[in-house]
């Protein structure tokens, strides 16, 4: 098996840690944290790689154990925030030094990783977001449909996937591509958090879980920077089992959103069997009821949107949350609380989210009745 030529000096550098300040604050520079950090940024740094270097441990005599060496970094404490559009979902922050190093092995891991997706695995990619995404699928359905015969979908959905997510099941994966133990050590801090439990147990709501129930050996914080790198690697198995093992062409993932397009039924079901096995046995994860085979000429629910052979079109909640944020907005433009300048800001990211769907008279609606409220005030 291949491995990657990445040593622990790649990483902790004056340069990919200055990058990693970089990246970390960009669209950010004006909060107090990254304000009190740019403040002082070359000390920052210069602590940052103190920390991070592995320095050799002597015994109580004073000699040096051969082979040994430890370092001081330790992640620090996790903010909390819950949510609860589209759903509930704990959201979860480190300190911004944190932050920076997290982003020091994002952006050297990262494309070494991405290098070995499949293509058509989409999601905290570049260049592979949610339009690319519904796209793809799209034109599959459509030459489906085209071939004269019934094919079918098979949507596999993961039971609390974030939450559910093995932490010596991953480590296992990095390990197999990544040979330095310096890195796989501090790898291990990342995800073990000494402070912080972030797996669920079966059959538990984020939301109505206690807190001394929460499990230290699962899970990945959704918010984190490195969940994202993490959430691909991991269920890149399963993309490289079903290519490769099970000889699926047709086969996409967002995350953990997963289609696969298939002509026989009774050849799908055993698919899904195999699938379900994998999925326990390798990764320890489970599928939900909401994984279903349907037939192709059905839209299909995949990324936020019904996605059909002739359309693509918002999901009904969606649509919703998005009249709710639209009539919040214009209360506050007509009470004079917020300028044209915000309101418009608003509508017009409303207007280019909407361009990516068949989403016509939708469309229409929003405009006339923005147009109407505007010249009301006027």
């Amino acid at each position: 098996m291949k491995t990657f030529d990445v040593k622990h000096s790649d990483i902790v550098n004056f340069e990919n840690i200055l990058e990693a300040d970089k990246n970390a604050s960009q669209c950010k520079h004006y909060r107090d944290e990254n304000l009190k950090f740019s403040a002082h940024r070359e000390e920052g740094i210069i602590d940052l790689l103190n920390r991070l270097t592995y320095y050799p441990v002597f015994d109580e005599e004073g000699n040096q154990i051969p082979g040994k060496t430890e370092s001081s970094y330790k992640v620090g404490r996790y903010r909390k925030k819950q949510i609860y559009e589209p759903k509930p979902r704990i959201i979860m922050a480190l300190e911004y030094p944190d932050r920076v190093v997290q982003w020091a092995y994002y952006q050297i891991l990262n494309p070494l990783f991405d290098k070995q997706f499949i293509t058509h695995s989409y999601g905290c990619r570049q260049g592979k977001g949610t339009t690319k995404a519904r796209d793809q699928l799209q034109r599959w359905l459509r030459k489906v449909n085209r071939s004269g015969k019934t094919w079918y979908v098979l949507k596999l959905d993961i039971s609390k996937y974030f939450y559910r997510v093995d932490h010596a099941v991953l480590m296992d994966i990095l390990s197999r591509k990544i040979k330095d133990e310096e890195i796989l050590r501090d790898l291990y801090k990342l995800i073990n958090c000494e402070n912080t439990a972030f797996g669920l147990p079966a059959g538990v709501q984020p939301e109505l879980c206690n807190e001394e129930d929460w499990l230290f050996d699962r899970g990945m914080p959704i918010g984190n920077l490195t969940s994202q790198m993490f959430a691909n690697i991991y269920l890149n198995e399963l993309d490289q089992y079903c290519k490769h093992e099970l000889g699926i062409h047709l086969f996409i993932r967002y995350v953990d959103d997963i289609i696969i397009l298939w002509p026989d039924k009774e050849e799908l079901k055993g698919i899904l069997d195999n699938i379900k096995n994998f999925l326990e046995e390798r990764l320890h994860l489970e599928l939900n009821n909401k994984t279903s085979i349907r037939p192709a000429w059905l839209p299909v629910t995949f990324v936020g949107a019904q996605i059909s052979p002739k359309f693509i079109r918002m999901r009904k909640s969606t649509r919703k949350r998005m009249f709710r944020r639209i009539k919040f907005i214009k209360k506050l433009f007509e009470a004079c609380e917020i300028g044209f300048q915000k309101l418009n800001n608003t509508m017009q990211s409303y207007f280019g989210l909407i361009q990516h769907f068949t989403a016509g008279n939708l469309l229409r609606k929003i405009i006339d009745e923005f147009s109407f409220r505007i010249r009301n005030n006027s």
